[in-house]
This record gives structure tokens, sequence and C-alpha cells, in this order.
């Protein structure tokens, strides 16, 4: 193993991971070269030790069970004390098939049995794996965070308030200029309504233009849900970003209940035909988005959808006041006769990077329409939604503070 031709402390190390990103600071970017090459240079960095490339984040939030998420630059055997708070903590971590996940640098454990609406106070710890034969494993330093907090989700809720986020396009500091939108108003979670990226180059990108951004600002305490954008289905680390994150029940395209609303989110895919040469015979979206349709119409039906005051569907691309390229075309063949004949109640978009609210159309979109802008600075959007009792309220800001508009639907 090489030695690290660079000298210095591990606090001035750790210092130096703050100032220039955690990721980037451990390995550079260089075309071609591997994620293993890259691994391999971290794991013989000595200053580094074993750390944490990101914080904890929240993911896949539901009334009884929390997804945390987290990257180390070891290979790790990982896990999860969490307690309510002033009680004794308890232990979590994931297994299939009676083996225990380890081994791994994306750490992923889901929380179950929580009860809905509660406070949890958490912990990770990941320990290092020196050596894995198979009668002896050999560990090394263990690795803890900061206790930090989070609420499960509560189906019977008066109120949830959430923020949407869109087409931010490989620009990390749009998180927090448009989380200074929000202020100190309080927020359930944050739905990122895809193409967060230009494409998909490796988990560097992932960490330095998402996750570590994001971390920073709200997600060790408040969960975000990812749908995927056109530019999340390209590159060639498209296929691995799913490792990354986690939704309820289904990984790209989910439906979920929180407080008085019920909402759907739709993975839309490639806004091309599928044969089109740029994608080397290696899509298949129409019959992704087909297999979509045929699970709306299921959710559409739902109880839980005809209980719920308010009924949302998010979507990258937008089917209508869009383009008249074949994803919008399909997108709109499939999904806006469903949702005009099970009624929603809003219909929120990103993808054109020309902000928009299109209101109720008799006969074409029996819904509104709020279609987010973005990535330059002028034309970038956040959505905030606050659904309770009487009404709900869904806001567009410009990236200046100033509303743009909105809708109110009454409950």
């Amino acid at each position: 193993m090489s030695t690290n031709p660079q000298s210095g402390s591990r606090r001035a190390f750790m210092a130096n991971i703050g100032k220039a990103g955690i990721f980037g600071t451990l390995a550079a970017a260089i075309p071609g070269r591997s994620l293993a090459a890259e691994i391999a240079e971290m794991a013989a960095l000595p200053e580094a030790g074993h750390i944490f490339l990101s914080k904890p984040y929240l993911q896949a939030p539901q009334p009884d069970s929390m997804t945390i998420m987290w990257i180390t630059n070891e290979l790790c055997y990982s896990w999860v004390e969490y307690n309510k708070p002033g009680q004794l903590p308890q232990k979590a971590h994931e297994s299939h098939f009676g083996l225990v996940n380890a081994y791994n640098r994306v750490n992923k454990v889901t929380l179950r049995n929580l009860k809905p609406g509660t406070e949890y106070e958490y912990r990770v710890f990941s320990r290092q794996i020196l050596e894995f034969k198979p009668y002896k494993i050999t560990y090394g330093e263990t690795i803890s965070s900061e206790p930090t907090r989070f609420r499960t989700p509560d189906p019977k809720a008066l109120q949830v308030s959430w923020l949407v986020m869109n087409d931010i396009h490989d620009r990390p500091g749009s998180f927090a200029d448009l989380m200074k939108i929000n202020g100190d108003k309080p927020f359930d979670y944050v739905f990122l309504n895809g193409d967060m990226f230009d494409f998909q180059t490796g988990e560097k990108q992932l960490l330095d233009h998402l996750i570590n951004p994001c971390g920073e600002l709200f997600s060790t305490h408040k969960p975000f849900l990812f749908v995927r954008g056109n530019h999340e289905t390209r590159g060639n680390f498209a296929r691995e970003i799913g490792d990354y994150f986690a939704n309820p029940y289904q990984p790209n395209y989910f439906a979920f209940s929180w407080g008085p609303v019920f909402h759907i989110a739709l993975d839309t895919g490639e806004d091309k035909p599928d044969t089109e040469p740029v994608y080397g015979g290696i899509v298949d979206f129409d019959a992704y988005r087909e297999e979509q349709a045929a699970w709306l119409e299921q959710q559409l039906k739902s109880p839980a959808f005809r209980k719920a005051r308010y009924k949302v569907v998010s979507m990258h691309i937008p089917p209508l006041y869009s383009d008249d390229w074949h994803g919008t075309r399909h997108c709109n063949k499939l999904f806006v006769p469903l949702f005009n004949k099970y009624k929603i109640d809003l219909l929120v978009c990103g993808h054109t990077h020309r902000f928009a609210l299109h209101d109720r159309k008799k006969g074409v979109n029996e819904f509104p329409i709020m279609i987010g802008g973005g990535p330059k600075a002028g034309i970038r959007t956040l959505i905030r939604i606050d659904a309770g009792p009487e009404r709900l309220e869904a806001s567009m800001f410009k990236d200046d503070g100033s509303r743009v508009g909105g809708f109110t639907i009454k409950g």
C-alpha cells in the first residue's frame, strides 16, 4: 500500500475536508478512472484514517420506520443506535437471509416498529473491517456520528408541509440559496423533483453535489425524497445511483400518506424516444412508463387515495405546457387521463427551466399545475406546500425571495 506524500495532522486534514468537500479531498476526479481506483487511493491515506464521507441522511420516511444512510471511506460493519429521548438506546443493523450487511461503504439501515408522529434520537456507527477471511474477521477503528433527532410521519396529523426543488443541475450552492428563502419556517420533508445533476459520473458527484450539501442544511434531521429527472438516466453511473437513495416501497416511483395528503411520485424517464442513437440501444422507457401507468391507476383506486383530503402528484417532465418531445407526449397519453378521471388536486413538475403556473382547464388539465424553474440564478425556484384541515396552500418563490404565485385548494 502506498504512503501519503502529504504531511500534517489528522485535525488539519479534517479541516481541509470541511473547506474542499469530503470526497474531493480524498480522490481527484480523473476522467476514465475507475471508482475502485479512487477507493484504493482513499484507503492509502493514513492521515485520513477511517472517516465518514457523508453525514447520515434520512430516507424513506414511514409512520413506523425511517431509513438512515451514510457513506464511509473504508469497508465496514455498520449499525444505528436509537431511542426515544430519555430512554435507553436500541441497536439496529440490516441483515438478509441470515447474513448481516457488512464489508460495504454505502450504509443503509431501516429502523422498524417505530411509533407514528414520534421523535427519536439516533447515532450511526461504522466499524472498519481490516481483514475478511473465511474463518476470521479482523476489525479496526469504530467511528460514530453526533446524536441527531428525527420525527416519524403521522398519517393522522392535521397538517404537513414540504419543500420542492428541481433542476439543480450540478450547482450544489443552489441548495443553500433556495433553503434561505424558506428561512426558519418549519417543514416536514424536502422533495427533489429531478435533474439534480447533468448526468451521472460517480460517487464523488453524488456526495459533493447533493448528499453533502443537503447534509449540511437539513437531511440529518429532515428526510428528503428523490425522483429522477431525465438527466439522472444518463452517464455511466446512472445504473448505480439507486444504491445511494431510498424511497417508500418503490425505488424510483412511489406513493405515501403524510397527514392529510396522499402524495404520488412518478419517474418520467427520458424525453427522447428509446430508439434515439445517443442511448445506444440500452434504454426501455416506453415500457417503464406503461408499467407506471398501470401501477398509478391502482394507487388512484386505493382507499388511502380516496380517503385523503388532498391528492398531490410530483413528476419531473410536465405532461402539458412543456415541449412536443416524445417523453412529454407519452406522459400526456398515459397519465393525464388518469389524473382527470380520478381528480387529483395538484401536479408539481420541473424540466422546462421556466417557472410557470397553469390553472385548471376544462377537458385538458382539470387540476392546477406548478412547474418549477432553474437552474440558473434568477430563474431558480423553491416551492412550499402547506396542507391543513381547511386548505392546501402551494406557493412558488423565485431565488430572490419574491413570490411568483401559487394555488389554494380547499379541504
